[in-house]
């Protein structure tokens, strides 16, 4: 049984940091959606306009170029746990979550969270928490990559000190120490595919087998790292060749994700059931994805499954 036919959405992946290739060849695996959660670039902001100015692009011009490949972009806004390290950064960056989090496509706040769970990381989850309850918001976590279990313990915990649902609440970045109490607790359980470190696509097929798919999916959490954009249908195709029923891999590979975010109100299955056809001539703010004067690809009605071939 192969993954033709089947639908994907990859509810974290960092495209900001991918490219148009990428794009192109998600859509042509089946992905139909991609959420962009707000994090560090790989080296700390020292000033709150890098913050404003990277928001704006993941609203605006991420969302327009996504689109301009056939795939739809969502993203989350938040304070990123490495940079809550920087007091005076933070204290500017929490004035200008309010002015996105209400930004069409944004779909929770994050992702927030631990890092090496210093005092300020936990100050600024308490503050971020508190803004997603008074906005009513979903919550994006990002648990500790150092004393994982300990860092998700202690998330959940917040998150319940602050009266927050469970069920509005995604925990990403699981593992097999982690998925029993983050289940338990009543917690999307959201797991990254990522080569070498996290959890390798192998290892989630022995998690689904013994934990089932209620409440739980996957991601492929690409970024400028070594990463795979393809992490979510490269499962879902070794699922099924394990045995996975293709309705148990159509819910951990889009319909969970769909429904954890769906709460959002910011996205619904119509946005790709029905998407605007791809027109390549138009412009975000006057600025193209076409460079050196290349022909604009502009998709008919009714196109051949999905086998468009954007040059």
């Amino acid at each position: 049984m192969s993954i033709d036919e089947m639908k994907f959405i990859d509810p974290h992946v960092h495209m900001i940091s991918r490219t148009t290739d990428d794009y192109e060849a998600m859509r042509q695996a089946g992905v139909v959606a991609v959420i962009e959660p707000a994090f560090w670039l790989g080296q700390p902001r020292t000033d709150a306009s890098s913050m404003l100015d990277y928001f704006s692009m993941i609203v605006g011009w991420e969302r327009f170029r996504a689109e301009q490949f056939g795939v739809r972009h969502y993203c989350t806004i938040g304070l990123n746990a490495k940079e809550a390290n920087n007091e005076e950064l933070a204290e500017d960056v929490m004035e200008l979550l309010p002015r996105f989090a209400n930004k069409e496509g944004v779909v929770a706040i994050g992702e927030i969270g631990y890092d090496d769970m210093t005092d300020l990381e936990e100050k600024y989850f308490h503050k971020q928490l508190e803004l997603a309850k008074k906005m009513d918001k979903l919550v994006l976590i990002h648990t500790p990559h150092r004393n994982k279990k300990q860092g998700t313990s202690r998330s959940m915990d917040l998150c319940e000190e602050h009266g927050l649902d469970p069920s509005k609440v995604i925990v990403d970045h699981n593992n097999e120490e982690t998925v029993e109490e983050v289940l338990d607790r009543g917690y999307w359980t959201a797991f990254t595919i990522y080569p070498g470190t996290k959890m390798g696509n192998e290892r989630m097929v022995e998690i689904v087998k013994q934990y089932g798919t209620e409440r739980i999916f996957v991601d492929s959490a690409a970024d400028w790292g070594k990463s795979d954009p393809l992490g979510v249908p490269k499962t879902a195709q070794l699922m099924l060749e394990r045995g996975l029923s293709k309705e148990d891999v159509q819910k951990v590979c889009y319909q969970n994700a769909l429904d954890a975010y769906k709460q959002s109100g910011q996205i619904k299955e119509e946005d790709w059931l029905d998407r605007p056809l791809i027109d390549q001539s138009k412009t975000y703010g006057g600025n193209s994805v076409l460079r050196g004067g290349s022909k604009p690809f502009i998709e008919k009605e009714d196109p051949d499954k999905d086998d468009i071939i954007i040059e």
